[in-house]
């Protein structure tokens, strides 16, 4: 009996509508489950919709079309914001995906009959499984630095960078040793009076291919961490930065010559611990994001170790709730294999438990 407060049952809920969501939206069409998708995001495109205008679909590596549908034809001079957008919505339509938006999950709490109460700003929803393809985009990280309060230019993510017209003239301090960073620099420092590139580590150039048994073995080395319930680290972050023309470029110009960590920061600018300074206008953090599974906390998934652990995609804490474009499954390629692997999981799952009732 459905609780009062309950505004409809379904099978599955599957949150996000990204390239994770829509790959696990598509398995559960196929396998006549009952579902529904829940996107916070105002319009079609996943993640992609809020990327910079300057991030042109030609400058996109690996983006992986979605199962049944590819994607041909994009003009790689057009903003990838609009080429994948309108990809995600044509697929959208085409397969007669149930995407609810935008609908902000608040919590995924314990439910009544052993089913999952998924709680939201449209409604509350009773299921049975649950697929989180929430992604990262929601969570940027900001590293905290003594001083950080106290500069008085501005301060910005990459989630909200705006492209490099707005740094003409401005001496800029670009934090991270990503792709992003890498992206961020090479445009803002043929309009910036001066750029400052900073990274914790030495940034790791990968020259030469990157096949699939390179592949293979980056996400092996992110699967393992799941696996022991750590926090999981993207699979780009251990396959290196790739050495492109304009990377070479950048080299050669000095534009990437990257400074350590400094150790505080001033109201004009970032000191060093020996003493070397550098005044700056704006201090981009490209620092990457970290997976947004909040609403999940009613659930206790978390390991001491402060991840979710995971057999394939299945949270080993609760066989209910799968995530896809967690970890291993986090490049679109990884996100399309792990939808159709959490579906198989869910539909073997329900099938038990409707083996299991009593008859009435």
């Amino acid at each position: 009996m459905r609780n009062s407060d309950v505004d409809a049952d379904v099978d599955v809920v599957v949150i996000g509508a990204g390239q994770a969501g829509l790959s696990s939206a598509y398995h559960l069409t196929r396998a006549g489950l009952d579902h529904v998708v829940l996107d916070r995001a105002p319009r079609p495109g996943g993640a992609w919709q809020f990327r910079w205008p300057t991030l042109t679909y030609g400058k996109v590596h690996g983006m992986h079309a979605l199962p049944g549908m590819e994607l041909t034809g994009a003009d790689p001079l057009r903003p990838s914001s609009e080429v994948i957008g309108e990809y995600f919505a044509a697929y959208e339509d085409r397969f007669g995906l149930r995407v609810r938006r935008p609908v902000d999950v608040s919590a995924v709490r314990e439910g009544d009959g052993g089913r999952l109460r998924v709680e939201t700003s449209a409604g509350v929803w009773s299921a049975r499984a649950l697929v989180n393809a929430t992604g990262t985009w929601d969570r940027p990280f900001w590293p905290r630095y003594p001083g950080q309060e106290t500069f008085r230019g501005r301060q910005l993510h990459t989630a909200h960078y705006p492209g490099p017209r707005e740094f003409a003239g401005a001496r800029v301090i670009v934090v991270g040793g990503g792709t992003s960073a890498v992206q961020h620099l090479l445009e803002i420092a043929e309009v910036a009076a001066e750029t400052t590139w900073v990274t914790r580590r030495p940034p790791v150039f990968r020259d030469g291919g990157f096949g699939e048994a390179e592949g293979r073995a980056a996400v092996a080395l992110v699967e393992e961490r799941v696996r022991r319930g750590l926090p999981p680290r993207s699979v780009v972050s251990v396959t290196g930065l790739p050495l492109n023309e304009a990377v070479r470029a950048g080299l050669a110009s000095g534009v990437l010559d990257r400074r350590p960590a400094f150790d505080r920061i001033t109201a004009t600018g970032a000191v060093w611990a020996d003493g070397s300074r550098v005044d700056a206008d704006v201090i981009l953090w490209a620092t990457g994001f970290r997976a947004a599974v909040d609403h999940l906390a009613p659930l206790r998934l978390r390991e001491p170790g402060g991840g979710i652990r995971l057999e394939g995609t299945r949270a080993v804490r609760d066989e209910r709730i799968h995530l896809v474009g967690y970890g291993p499954s986090a490049s679109t390629i990884g996100a399309n294999r792990a939808g159709g692997a959490a579906v198989r999981e869910i539909r073997r799952l329900l099938t038990r438990e409707r083996a299991a009732a009593p008859v009435s």
